[in-house]
């Protein structure tokens, strides 16, 4: 069975239906499960063993091949049909792909009305622990080199497989971290396969248009959240909010019928040309004031409400990497200078102001503009969100 297909059979599919594995998996592509082998490795799904709650099931910490392999094993709700739909969604697409940003899908388990995927097992956790939760506080180096691996993940995605595929769940929770912290992303459910890669696609070529709108609120792109518009460049919005969020130490929106929202609270700095009083208070003095622009530049643009003036992945890959890399030299300088006491850069100018900005590729056109937009977006998506019933900063449906 073809993606394609495989996509039009769950449009058409109820849960009663669907009663075997995704066409991948039953082709042999990944390691089958007994219900028995996972309850022993979880010690019957034992609570303790539990380390993430999704949106269509748990995620336990798992020991298989006699305890000398530890795994992520994903339990999906065995009485929703989203659920069903999401783990032959994720199956499918990870049999099938291998990237070293992408998480591996180890095996699967479909037993009677039991549907579970086992993923390699992240040590570090997720970005999002790091950044909101109880985690240790990243360096900015390390924040940087998570990005760039976001990016190629996402790149690949894009355009490195048969089919492009829109990933349309980019947020710090679903970007996992290995032993090394090199950034993986995870869950899949919500990706949709798009047309057949071409070289130079027109700005629209990919866009399909979705009569109910799925995501986290805060990572929507405007034309998405108001009119179903799915195009690789949602996938651009939301990693541009994720390099903001890395940044700032805070999620973009944070108790949103109370405070103002992080985007709103940056192009204030911005305007007033302070943008260092918008960076984590751990990152003070840490960041070089050149690494800083490229960084704000390529974030902002890819926030973009013109979804064709947002830059393409390979682009923000790019421009993350000479980010760090003039991170880089600005650290081999200030050592230089005086290389046996620790350096800050607090005696170095940190103001980026528009102007810095709109020398770059892609400027805004007007600042005051742009942050108009963004609010109107911002309330009109809360409004949304209010008449589906949902407030929380998880997957939510909007209908249209």
């Amino acid at each position: 069975m073809s993606l394609q297909n495989f996509f039009k059979f769950l449009k058409k599919t109820s849960v009663e239906e669907i009663g075997r594995e995704p066409s991948a998996l039953s082709e042999g592509l990944c390691r089958q499960f007994s219900l028995a082998e996972l309850k022993a490795a979880t010690n019957n799904f034992d609570d303790h063993m539990k380390i993430g709650e999704g949106g269509f099931g748990p995620v336990y910490k798992g020991l298989i091949d006699g305890g000398s392999l530890v795994v992520a094993i994903k339990r999906f709700i065995r009485s929703s049909l989203q659920g069903v739909q999401e783990f032959q969604n994720e199956g499918e697409l990870l049999c099938q792909m291998r990237h070293q940003n992408l998480v591996s899908l180890l095996g699967f388990c479909h037993e009677k009305d039991e549907r579970i995927l086992v993923y390699e097992y992240m040590i570090h956790g997720s970005l999002g622990g790091h950044l909101f939760g109880n985690a240790d506080p990243l360096p900015w180096k390390r924040r940087l080199e998570i990005c760039i691996g976001a990016a190629r993940g996402l790149h690949y995605l894009h355009t490195g497989t048969k089919y492009t595929i829109i990933y349309r769940d980019a947020k710090p929770s679903n970007i996992l971290l290995d032993e090394n912290w090199d950034a993986k992303l995870s869950d899949f459910g919500l990706s949709k396969i798009g047309p057949l890669n071409i070289s130079k696609p027109k700005p629209n070529a990919l866009t399909k248009t979705e009569s109910r709108i799925r995501g986290t609120m805060g990572y929507m792109a405007p034309e998405y959240a108001r009119h179903g518009e799915l195009t690789v460049k949602i996938d651009v919005y939301a990693l541009g909010i994720v390099l903001l969020e890395v940044l700032c130490g805070r999620k973009n929106f944070d108790r949103i019928a109370e405070e103002e929202n992080m985007i709103s609270g940056i192009l204030k700095c911005i305007k007033n040309g302070r943008v260092h009083d918008m960076i984590d208070p751990f990152l003070n003095g840490k960041i070089a004031p050149v690494c800083l622009t490229e960084f704000v530049e390529i974030a902002l643009s890819c926030i973009h409400p013109n979804p064709n003036e947002r830059p393409s992945m390979g682009e923000v890959e790019v421009t993350l990497e000479l980010a760090l890399e003039l991170q880089e030299k600005a650290d081999l300088v200030i050592k230089a200078v005086n290389p046996h006491a620790g350096y800050t850069y607090d005696d170095v100018s940190f103001r980026v102001s528009f102007a810095d900005l709109k020398k770059c590729h892609n400027p805004f056109a007007d600042l005051e503009e742009y942050s108009n937009s963004f609010n109107r977006y911002s309330v009109e998506l809360v409004e949304s969100i209010s008449v589906a019933g949902s407030m929380s900063d998880t997957e939510l449906e909007i209908g249209r």
